[in-house]
């Protein structure tokens, strides 16, 4: 198949939010985990406002039951509005009227969460037949440069589809989508395989596939085509496999620092970096930072000892 002739831009984008939110249960047993605040503002907010300073101009959100939260968000509060008007909180009220003024977004329900490979192609009408951008809310990329811009830049080039790569711990492979390829300079590798979590023995590198992907539009019909795991979910990996076939996808290791915030040590992570970087709050929060007794051996030395109590009260029970 011929190169794609690439557009002067990637106007739309698709933010997959119908995940459960398991591992931050109980806090999401009644709010979706894109809402969970780092610092004051929801993930979510982080990644919609890359995809504004990439140049995108329209994102589909793909949402599932218990969402509404986040229609509600991006959507004009009146009563909100006017309360802060009323009281002269002039920057609260730029702030919230910026949140639904930055983007145009347009949502999509997944009835069942059947896999991110599902996900994206319940986004085929709106996406329409012109190449798109994914992100993935739990990874947030903190960069100079917006991650999705440099890889706009880069599709630009080459007009294929593009993922973006990060070199991870071996021992971590069986947690992500891992590519084989070969370097074709700076940043780039020409994909020739892309495996969904192998183990750390049958992995084929240590580059990991993080959530930000440029697609062209013919990977729908590679998802229509790809059968479910055993689990029952279509995954956007074995589809960009089946799209390799047919056209080259290039790997892009980006500039920038990701924060995995779909773990609570990432998570937690991102929250005090983030807190340090804020003018208004940095300070005075190192300063507290530094009142505390940070002490490894302390804190280990508590945790072992509780969890050393707890073996010792089930060895105890067990015997009983």
């Amino acid at each position: 198949m011929s190169r794609r002739s690439a557009p002067a831009t990637i106007r739309k984008a698709v933010f997959p939010a119908a995940g459960l939110g398991t591992r931050f249960l109980p806090a999401t047993k009644a709010q979706p985990k894109e809402m969970l605040p780092l610092v004051d503002k929801p993930v979510i907010q982080y990644v919609i406002e890359e995809a504004v300073d990439s140049g995108i101009t329209d994102i589909i959100i793909v949402t599932g039951r218990g969402k509404n939260a986040i229609e509600d968000h991006f959507d004009v509060s009146f009563e909100l509005e006017r309360v802060l008007a009323e009281r002269g909180q002039s920057e609260q009220l730029r702030v919230v009227r910026e949140i639904s003024d930055m983007i145009r977004v347009s949502y999509v329900r997944q009835k069942e969460a059947l896999g991110l490979g599902h996900a994206v192609l319940v986004a085929k009408a709106l996406v329409g037949d012109e190449p798109f951008a994914v992100f993935l809310g739990d990874d947030v990329i903190d960069a100079p440069v917006p991650c999705m811009k440099q890889m706009i830049e880069a599709f630009r080039a080459l007009g294929s589809s593009i993922v973006a790569v990060e070199q991870v711990d071996p021992a971590r492979t069986k947690d992500y989508g891992v590519i084989a390829g070969k370097a074709v300079g700076g940043n780039l590798f020409k994909i020739t395989d892309l495996v969904e979590k192998p183990s750390p023995e049958e992995a084929p590198s240590n580059l990991a596939i993080i959530g930000r992907y440029i697609l062209t539009p013919e990977i729908f019909g590679h998802l229509e085509k790809v059968q479910p795991d055993r689990k029952g979910e279509r995954q956007l990996t074995d589809g960009l496999r089946s799209l390799l076939k047919e056209q080259p996808i290039h790997g892009y290791r980006f500039s920038g620092k990701r924060y995995d915030t779909g773990s609570k040590i990432g998570f937690l992570k991102a929250t005090v970096e983030f807190a340090l970087k804020r003018e208004d709050l940095g300070g005075e929060f190192l300063e507290y930072l530094q009142t505390l007794d940070l002490g490894r051996k302390r804190l280990l030395g508590s945790a072992a000892g509780k969890k050393a109590a707890s073996q010792g009260k089930d060895g105890q029970a067990r015997k009983r």
